[in-house]
């Protein structure tokens, strides 16, 4: 059925809900039936970015036992998001819901959660809260920041006029996170290395993107990476003005073979098979969900053929102690792009720490403003 009916039905539906009943199920067909998944994207599932990665973890689902999947794309983050996961839960039998974009968690989660309390919701990115947010609402992410970190190093070894570029989409803490850690890891490998970044406004502006792009560019930033939905318009303008790109949600490599260095990319399949084998083993909905290299929820892209030896080593080393718990990013006295101390001298954030999840500020060596 299609998408519109989906989501113009809904009235139809409770109808003929109300004239039919479902007498003669046993509760043994009840605990065979295939777990209904659904996923929203906000924008196509192929467009080299976000939504790409989410949808990659969505078709391996389709290879797990006992579950259907149901998906729709280019849902906005409007009141249209709550007409999607309405139609999933009436028409399709939806129990589970990942809703991926960021915009999609308030208000439209939570407006929509408390009605179906049997249905569980996964979101990508928000902030759930304990006492705060309903207890079938839950929320995970991956600490892409420890990848934006290695694009770092591996850039900070390959620019030639020590300017790096970051292509942005809204300073929300997210983004300031893994522009803060693209910038120290190149710093780490030289430290008079600036970072200059522009924001676009929105998760997918391609004029904007392409024009972002193109200005960095011409103040002479060599290589680029971004953090907005869909990468490729960035990917492919820095490629033709003859720069380096490190890439970010999934692997842009084969748009721009001759210019991709490495990339930080998305493991979502971790994430989602932690929410569906709750729902399907009946333990509570998982709430908060947060994991990094280590716990398999991001992982880096091969590396081109011009990364130097060097990089690489110097990358794989504290890729290492990322994997054993035993390098932290975020260090006192971390100074922000103003000159005011933002983390004192010996204090050091754990990926854990929330605080690091309200980021509010740009570091020393970032060229641009948040506000």
């Amino acid at each position: 059925m299609s998408q519109f009916n989906r989501r113009d039905s809904l009235k139809s539906l409770a109808a003929l809900a109300s004239a039919t009943t479902l007498g003669g199920w046993s509760a043994l067909a009840r605990a065979q039936k295939p777990l209904t998944v659904g996923v929203i994207y906000v924008g196509p599932r192929d467009d080299y970015g976000y939504n790409q990665a989410h949808a990659q973890a969505a078709a391996e689902l389709k290879k797990l036992p006992g579950i259907k999947l149901v998906e729709e794309e280019n849902v906005p983050e409007t009141a249209a998001v709550q007409k999607t996961m309405t139609g999933m839960i009436a028409q399709d039998g939806a129990k589970l819901l990942f809703p991926t974009s960021f915009g999609y968690f308030d208000p439209h989660i939570l407006a929509v959660a408390p009605k179906n309390p049997d249905v569980r919701f996964s979101h990508c990115g928000g902030l759930w809260a304990e006492g705060k947010h309903p207890k079938n609402v839950g929320s995970f992410f991956g600490y892409i920041d420890e990848c934006q970190y290695l694009n770092g190093v591996i850039a900070g070894h390959m620019t030639k006029s020590n300017k790096i570029a970051f292509v942005a989409a809204k300073p929300i803490p997210q983004v300031l996170r893994n522009i803060n850690a693209f910038t120290m890891g190149a710093r780490s490998v030289k430290p008079n290395i600036t970072c200059s970044v522009i924001f676009t406004g929105d998760w997918s502006m391609a004029v904007k993107e392409a024009e972002a792009t193109n200005s960095l560019a011409d103040q002479g930033c060599d290589v680029f990476t971004m953090h907005v939905d869909g990468p490729k318009v960035v990917v492919e303008t820095a490629s033709k003005r003859g720069k380096m790109v490190c890439g970010y949600h999934a692997s842009q490599a084969k748009l721009a073979p001759n210019a991709y260095l490495t990339g930080a990319e998305w493991n979502w399949l971790t994430a989602y098979k932690t929410a569906i084998e709750a729902a399907q083993s009946g333990k509570p909905h998982p709430n908060f969900l947060r994991g990094g290299l280590k716990e398999g929820y991001v992982k880096t892209s091969a590396y081109g053929p011009m990364v130097s030896d060097a990089a690489k080593k110097n990358a794989e080393d504290i890729k290492a102690k990322m994997l054993a718990g035993s390098f932290d990013i975020f260090q006192g006295g971390l100074k922000d792009n103003k000159g005011a101390v933002v983390i004192p001298a010996g204090k050091a954030l754990k990926q854990t720490d929330l605080e690091l999840e309200k980021m509010n500020y740009l570091v020393e060596g970032v060229v641009g403003s948040i506000g």
